[in-house]
């Protein structure tokens, strides 16, 4: 069974920057979609970003398009989301989750076909 661990949450000012790791107990192989979700107090959770590993491909919400990038380092089994001009509508529990995809398919933004997830690290963001 995957283990994802989340780290890098905190308190930032609005227009600043966090980085968000998440390491994985399990390589990160070709068939392997990683992505961040999150979910603000009375929101439903909502997908971030989505990495597929086959070509790098991504996907990003269109709330974080231009501010945020989501990247890996296999070697590791680190997940990253570099998030920049961070507004307080950011502030969230975020997440990060695994699963296997049939080859055939594109990995999906929809949280309920990811089997695994991390606890969460806390994002606030003051105005």
């Amino acid at each position: 069974e995957v283990q994802l661990v989340e780290s890098g949450g905190g308190l930032v000012q609005a227009r600043g920057s966090l980085r968000l790791s998440c390491a994985s107990t399990a390589y990160i192989d070709r068939n392997t979609c990683m992505a961040w979700f999150r979910q603000a107090p009375g929101k439903e959770r909502e997908a971030v970003a989505v990495l597929n590993s086959v070509d790098d491909s991504t996907y990003y919400a269109y709330s974080v398009k231009g501010r945020v990038t989501i990247s890996q380092d296999n070697a590791k089994k680190m997940l990253y989301l570099q998030m920049n001009s961070l507004k307080p509508e950011d502030t969230a529990m975020y997440y990060c989750a695994a699963y296997q995809r049939k080859p055939w398919l594109r990995c999906l933004n929809e949280g309920a076909v990811y089997q695994f997830w991390g606890q969460g690290t806390q994002v606030t963001v003051s105005s």
